[in-house]
């Protein structure tokens, strides 16, 4: 029950979402019917049918002020359906309403099969229009950067808000060609502010019948328009076949006044000519008459000159070919001569050549053998004094060796008599502490007088004297000895008893020069000898 009651008050109350106004395409029915371009560009089933060859019919409505008034006016014509192409500019993105007040973009494409030219331009025309010059306004459309492009275009155009129209009728965008010739249409749009979808209407259910009822009286008259406009259809298509033949004949009969006008024009001047051919034919004949006596004349004297050009220009042939084999024959000596000339010249240079290195080895081998002699008394002396080089560097190999043999005695006896210091040293050091205990026990009087007796010290010595003063006194004479031994037996440099035997052997090793072919060594006082002496191992 509850569920009834409620469908019972939705009846009586029902919503409605307001939409915007249907498009009416039965506009100015009562003078035309909508033309099929608009069900082709809107697809819309509703639409009534116009059969092929019908022009779009409908009352023509007055044009709004165009853009510019000293603009050239666009090329129009009247519009035949077999001869339109619509799918050949396709606009884009038409909305469905414009807000009055506000500039309108039009947005479309050139498809391929169109070639856009200069005179091209772009209407907004009041749908129902019959003919292309039933435009409210136009815009001249731009030409692409590619005209000849295989690819489509998209351009726009921008319809300024004080030239568009003002009321809220059925408008479309339509692309005119130079010729006048639709190539594309727009689906209709309004100008108007659009309004909202989604308000809701409460509505009762009287109204809602009210409603129905309009809606079946509209449906009554829609089907009666229908009617009307399918014997309209056929009365437009009766029409358009006898304003074809009208047309024909008409362009047949202009056609022929203009033939028969240019005829005309033709025989006056073929008249005149005909006269003055006339007057010319008679001054001409004696004129012939002598040009014929002068052309027999003329002709003779031509082939007398025919055959002495003949016999010259033969003539001139021969002479032509014996120049040409003189010059091939000229040329030939000259390359020939120029080569001979480049050989003498060659040989000539290598001859000069020949000679200075001829020259230069003779003094090569004069000092060559001057060398060569130089060298041999050379290597004699060089041998003398490599064989006294060699008892003297064996004479001091041997005082090495025995400078050596002495170091390392020396050495020993060095290291003994440190070990006799070390001893001599801690003995001392006992001795020294024994005498210390001893002072302290000792009284200040017996102090005194053992200073009264004994001598003052000298610097450096001990009170009571050094016991072992002796054994330092040897130890000095023996390292004094040491110190004067080791010298070196080239420059005399004596060295300090603490030096290392490489040391001393590295300095005495500064002093000579080692052959790297045989291992001689030499005193470097003696370079020149080395020299010599490593000069003969290159000579070997």
């Amino acid at each position: 029950m509850t569920g009834r009651k409620q469908q019972q008050q939705n009846e009586n109350k029902t919503t409605f979402k307001k939409k915007p106004p249907e498009r009416s395409w039965a506009v100015n029915i009562t003078g035309s019917v909508c033309c099929a371009l608009l069900r082709a560009c809107c697809n819309d089933t509703s639409l009534p049918r116009l059969g092929a060859g019908t022009a779009c019919c409908a009352l023509p409505s007055p044009k709004a002020s165009m853009m510019d008034e000293t603009s050239d006016e666009p090329p129009t014509s009247a519009v035949l359906l077999d001869n339109c192409h619509f799918s050949q500019v396709i606009f884009n993105n038409v909305e469905k309403f414009y807000v009055p007040g506000g500039d309108v973009i039009c947005y479309y494409t050139l498809t391929h099969n169109i070639v856009p030219r200069g005179k091209d331009w772009v209407g907004i025309f009041r749908v129902g229009w019959k003919t292309t010059r039933e435009y409210y306004t136009f815009m001249w459309a731009p030409l692409p950067g590619d005209v000849h492009g295989d690819t489509a275009v998209q351009q726009q155009i921008q319809f300024k808000a004080y030239y568009l129209p003002k009321d809220d009728e059925y408008y479309q965008f339509c692309y005119i060609d130079q010729d006048g010739v639709v190539r594309g249409a727009s689906v209709p749009f309004q100008f108007r502010a659009e309004t909202e979808d989604d308000i809701l209407v409460v509505t009762t259910q009287g109204e809602v019948e009210e409603i129905e009822l309009q809606n079946k009286n509209l449906l009554k008259e829609n089907e009666e328009l229908q009617a009307t406009c399918a014997s309209l259809q056929k009365q437009n298509m009766e029409l358009q076949e006898e304003l074809k033949k009208t047309q024909e004949l008409q362009n047949g009969l202009e056609s022929l006044r203009s033939s028969t006008e240019k005829l005309e024009l033709e025989l006056n001047s073929l008249k005149k000519e005909n006269k003055h051919l006339k007057e010319l034919d008679e001054c001409r004949e004696a004129e012939l008459h002598q040009f014929k006596e002068q052309i027999q004349n003329v002709t003779s004297e031509k082939v007398r000159l025919e055959t002495r050009l003949k016999t010259a220009l033969d003539h001139m042939d021969q002479l032509q070919s014996q120049v040409l084999n003189y010059e091939k024959e000229m040329e030939n000596l000259v390359r020939m001569d120029h080569d001979k000339t480049e050989q003498l010249e060659s040989l000539k240079e290598e001859n000069c050549q020949l000679c200075m290195t001829i020259t230069q080895q003779k003094e090569q081998k004069k000092e060559l053998e001057h060398r060569l002699e130089n060298l041999k008394e050379t290597e004699a002396n060089l041998s003398l004094r490599l064989q006294n080089e060699q008892q003297q560097n064996r004479d001091l190999m041997k005082e090495l060796e025995e400078q050596r043999h002495l170091f390392q005695i020396l050495q020993a006896k060095k290291s003994e008599s440190d070990e006799e210091k070390q001893k001599l040293r801690e003995e001392n050091d006992t001795h020294l502490r024994h005498l210390s205990q001893a002072r302290d026990v000792s009284s200040f009087s017996a102090v005194s007088q053992a200073q009264a007796q004994v001598p003052a010290p000298e610097a450096g010595c001990l009170v009571f004297g050094n016991p072992y003063y002796a054994a330092e006194a040897n130890l000095e004479s023996r390292a004094a000895r040491t110190d004067s031994i080791r010298k070196c037996p080239m420059c005399d440099d004596i060295f300090p008893e603490d030096i290392e035997a490489s040391d001393y052997e590295a300095h005495v090793q500064s002093h000579l020069l080692e052959c790297p072919f045989c291992n001689e060594t030499f005193e470097k006082s003696n370079r020149q000898v080395f020299d010599d002496h490593i000069f003969c191992h290159g000579l070997e």
